[in-house]
C-alpha cells in the first residue's frame, strides 16, 4: 500500500542548500551564460537567453525557499519536477548557440555512408513499411518522455532514499547531452536530407551547407503510416517544438538506455519488462523516423552507459 500521508509529513533531516540536481543546472547555465556573453553580437537572441537564465536562477531560488518553509516529499518532488520541466527551455536554447556554427551533417552522412554502404535513415522505413512496423516505431518514439515520467515516479513512491541520486543522474545526463550540442552543430537526416534532396542523398552526394540552418527549420514529414494514431502524436511533437539541433548523440536512445539501467537497479521486473519494449522500438525509431543517423544512436547508447556509471558514482561521493 502506499502511504500517502508521508509524502506531506515534515521530513526529520530536510536536505540543506541545493540538490545536487540544482547545482548541475546552474553549472550548465554558467557554461552557456559565458558562451552567450563572449558570442553576444552573434547571436539571434543575446537578450532573451541572458533573461531566461536570470528567471531560471530566480526559479531555483523561489523553489528551495518553498522547500525550507515546508521540507516534506511533495515540496521536495516539486523543486525536482520544476528543472526537468525546464529542459523544454533547454533544448532550443542548444540551438540559439549551435546556430552560430557551421554545420556538421555532411561529414556525419558520409561517415554513415561509409560505415554501413548506404544510408540507414533512408532505407530502414523504405524496406520495412507496413502500418504495424510504422506504429510500433511511432509509439516507442513517443513513450520517450512517459518512460522518464515513470522511472522517476517509480523511486518517488517506492525507493525515496534513492530518488535525489537517479533525479540528479537522469538531470545531468540531460545536460551533458546539451553541452555537446551547443558545440557539435548536427541536425539529423530529417533537416539535413531536406536541405540537400533526397536524389543527391540516394547518390551518396553529402553538401557542406555552412549555415544553412542558422535560418531554415524545415524538415521531412515522418516516414510510415500517416493515418496512425502515434504517428500523429510524433508528428505533433515535431510540429510543437523541434529545432534543426541535436541529433549527435541521439539522447532519445541516451536518456532512454539511462531509464532501463535505473530501471535495473530498481530489482522490479515488473517496472523493467514494461518498459523493455518501449525501450527497443524506441531506439529503433529514432532511425526509421530519420531524426537520427545509426551512429547518433549507437553513440547515445554508448555515452549512456559513460553518463550512467559516471554520474551514479558522482552521486554516491556527494552523498557521502
Amino acid at each position: 500500500m502506499i502511504n500517502i500521508n508521508k509524502w506531506f509529513a515534515i521530513e526529520k533531516k530536510p536536505a540543506r542548500g541545493l540538490l545536487p540536481l540544482e547545482w548541475a543546472v546552474l553549472a550548465y547555465m554558467a557554461f552557456t551564460l559565458l558562451i552567450v556573453l563572449f558570442t553576444y553580437t552573434k547571436l539571434v537572441n543575446p537578450d532573451s537567453m541572458i533573461w531566461g537564465r536570470i528567471r531560471i536562477g530566480a526559479i531555483t531560488i523561489a523553489m528551495w525557499i518553498v522547500y525550507k518553509m515546508l521540507p516534506c516529499r511533495v515540496t521536495l518532488f516539486t523543486r525536482i519536477s520544476v528543472q526537468m520541466a525546464l529542459l523544454a527551455w533547454w533544448y532550443p536554447d542548444t540551438y540559439e548557440i549551435n546556430r552560430m556554427f557551421p554545420n556538421l551533417d555532411h561529414l556525419f552522412a558520409t561517415w554513415e555512408q561509409s560505415l554501413f554502404g548506404f544510408q540507414p535513415a533512408l532505407d530502414f522505413s523504405a524496406r520495412f513499411s507496413s502500418h504495424i512496423i510504422s506504429e510500433l516505431m511511432d509509439c516507442g518514439y513517443a513513450a520517450y518522455y512517459p518512460m522518464i515520467a515513470l522511472t522517476v515516479l517509480f523511486y518517488f513512491i517506492y525507493r525515496y532514499n534513492e530518488y535525489h541520486k537517479i533525479a540528479f543522474v537522469i538531470m545531468a545526463s540531460f545536460l551533458a547531452y546539451y553541452v555537446i550540442y551547443d558545440i557539435v552543430p548536427v541536425v539529423g537526416p530529417t533537416f539535413y536530407y531536406k536541405a540537400v534532396g533526397i536524389s543527391n542523398i540516394t547518390h551518396g552526394i553529402f553538401p557542406d551547407v555552412q549555415y544553412y540552418f542558422s535560418n531554415h527549420h524545415d524538415c521531412l514529414p515522418s516516414p510510415g503510416y500517416t493515418d496512425g494514431i502515434f504517428y500523429d502524436l510524433v508528428e505533433d511533437a515535431k510540429a510543437a517544438g523541434e529545432r534543426p539541433t541535436a541529433a549527435f548523440p541521439s539522447s532519445h536512445v541516451g536518456i532512454s538506455t539511462i531509464c532501463m539501467l535505473l530501471a535495473w537497479h530498481s530489482r522490479n521486473k515488473k517496472l523493467l519488462f514494461i518498459m523493455l519494449p518501449f525501450y527497443v522500438f524506441l531506439c529503433l525509431a529514432t532511425v526509421y523516423i530519420q531524426a537520427h543517423y545509426a551512429i547518433d544512436a549507437i553513440a547515445g547508447f554508448i555515452t549512456a552507459l559513460i553518463f550512467y556509471f559516471g554520474f551514479s558514482l558522482l552521486a554516491d561521493k556527494w552523498h557521502k
